[in-house]
């Protein structure tokens, strides 16, 4: 993965990690911990997809190519998403438990 792409991956991985905490209100991890989380989400998630080939690499595909990059962006920002839900909800359940 290029610079662009783990830069691309990394922002909107935080993007939507914020998306999901704020649609999450009561399953969020708070500001700081929905970013963070999304960022780890979006970098791990778009290198993932990047190396199945789902994503094209943004410094293979023409310079910065404008599909690419949306790809990467999209890509980031569901993965961003996802681990900020999952984490959450982790993180609710483990505090629900009787201990």
């Amino acid at each position: 993965m290029d610079i662009v792409g783990l830069l691309v991956n990394a922002v909107s991985g935080a993007v939507g990690g914020g998306a999901a905490g704020a649609a999450l209100k009561e399953k969020g991890l708070g500001a700081m911990g929905n970013t963070i989380v999304g960022l780890i989400g979006g970098i791990g998630g778009g290198a993932l997809m990047q190396q199945i080939g789902f994503l094209a690499n943004t410094a293979q595909a023409a310079g910065l190519d404008v599909g690419a990059l949306a790809g990467q962006v999209v890509g980031g920002g569901v993965a961003g998403a996802i681990l900020t839900a999952i984490i959450g909800m982790a993180k609710n359940a483990a505090a629900k438990r009787p201990g």
